[in-house]
């Protein structure tokens, strides 16, 4: 079974990341983060809530320590 974090499938098929390229975006169940294909960023998801704000998120290759904000 897929990881989604508590989201429903359905939306992670049509959520983008709000970056410039506005692209798809894969589930990190280790790091409990949306990041996304092409720039890189993570976005956490905090109570079932996909926090999609560029200011949140957690740049390539970060800890995730964001999500705990």
């Amino acid at each position: 079974m897929t990881e989604t974090l508590g989201l429903d499938p359905l939306l992670l098929e049509i959520l983008a990341c709000p970056c410039s390229d506005h692209g798809e975006l894969d589930v990190d169940g280790e790091r409990r983060l949306l990041v996304c294909r092409i720039c890189g960023r993570g976005f956490p998801v905090r109570d079932g809530i996909p926090v999609m704000l560029l200011d949140e998120a957690v740049p390539p290759g970060g800890s995730g320590d964001a999500a705990a904000r």
